[in-house]
């Protein structure tokens, strides 16, 4: 699963990328990333960070052009996320929709005339 990690006045978040099978969409998930195992730290080119449970995620459809992309709220706690943060993740996401429309317009056969 690729992930994108980013700084923020001190704390670590983490964009993580999956197919969501059931919903026949990808999943984006944001989360407060955490520190990566102590013995990571010998291992050349290792993350110093890893993603969290994740409290947003967006979902946007690759299978139905028409279905909109929706954001999930998945937290029991409340979560502040800098304006920075939220924006990087929403352009991530966006970023994720055109690839979903491109793919699946370049699918769609020309019709006849």
């Amino acid at each position: 699963m690729p992930t994108e990690l980013r700084e923020h006045t001190g704390r670590h978040y983490a964009v993580q990328f999956h197919y969501a099978l059931p919903d026949d969409s990808w999943a984006v998930e944001l989360s407060e990333a955490e520190p990566a195992p102590t013995a990571w730290t010998e291992t050349p080119d290792a993350q110093s960070h890893l993603p969290g449970t994740a409290f947003l995620v967006a979902f946007v459809p690759d299978e139905d052009p028409e279905l909109e992309p929706t954001v999930h709220i998945h937290s029991h706690d409340e979560h502040v996320i800098p304006y920075e943060i939220m924006r990087w993740f929403m352009e991530l996401v966006a970023d994720q929709v055109d690839r979903c429309r491109t793919a699946f317009e370049q699918e769609v056969p020309e019709p006849v005339e």
